[in-house]
């Protein structure tokens, strides 16, 4: 997606950003220019924008912002799915006796009728201990609450999101590779590769931990009221 398009694609979801200074009468419409997409928008009469135009986001600050609340929505799944675990685990603690009895009856079924894998899983339910179902709870407790503060953070734009969720993601690699050496599955690699591009993104993009910033290409707002053109201008040249 060019940048462009993605400006285009915000103002269809959050509505454009018209200025009064730029408004054009054709009588029985006005068409006035959207700041952050250069379309140029028909309204009714009289204007309704503001005299002072307004100094959307376009260009790498609107993709900074999109990629941001892309990883929020992935951290806030995150939240829900612990959250979920430590319901269940919660449920498992109070109903321990009568499911280890359930699996301990299901694992010699299982294992003489072929199903091993499933046979398997529920031996080592049987052999779980309470006290080590009382620490999964809090550890799917703990992510929980991390990976929810991620989300509301990131989503917000928060610089310190950046770096707990930098901090986070680092801490639980050694986990996900172990995981992927004990068993190659496409859910392991797809995770470990998730994280380390938004690990790398956010150290990288976001210029955390003191590496020194980049110049970024950045609207030259007063160029562009004086000229409202020459940014549109200056992007049909490019392309």
């Amino acid at each position: 997606m060019t940048s462009r398009s993605l400006e285009t694609w915000i103002c269809s979801l959050r509505g454009h950003a018209p200025a009064r200074a730029q408004a054009i009468d054709r009588g029985h419409y006005t068409l006035e220019r959207c700041w952050r997409c250069d379309l140029w928008v028909p309204s009714a009469l009289p204007s309704t924008a503001p005299l002072e135009p307004p100094h959307p986001r376009r260009g790498k600050a609107l993709r900074d912002a999109v990629i941001l609340k892309v990883i929020a929505i992935e951290r806030a799944v995150h939240a829900v799915g612990f959250a979920l675990l430590a319901v269940g685990l919660v449920v498992l603690e109070l109903k321990f006796g009568t499911v280890e009895k359930w699996a301990a009856s299901l694992v010699g079924p299982l294992s003489t009728s072929g199903h091993t894998t499933l046979a398997r899983y529920l031996a080592k339910l049987v052999n779980l201990k309470p006290a080590t179902v009382q620490v999964l709870v809090g550890t799917a407790l703990l992510y929980a609450v991390v990976e929810g503060v991620e989300a509301v953070g990131l989503w917000r734009e928060r610089r310190w999101a950046e770096y707990l969720t930098v901090l986070a993601t680092a801490g639980f690699l050694p986990f996900e590779i172990g995981a992927l050496l004990n068993k190659v599955t496409v859910t392991r690699v797809a995770a470990l590769v998730v994280n380390l591009a938004i690990l790398v993104y956010l150290v990288v993009a976001k210029r955390l931990f003191g590496l020194p910033e980049r110049r970024e290409e950045a609207t030259d707002w007063a160029a562009l009221e004086a000229d409202p053109l020459a940014t549109t201008h200056s992007r049909n040249a490019t392309a």
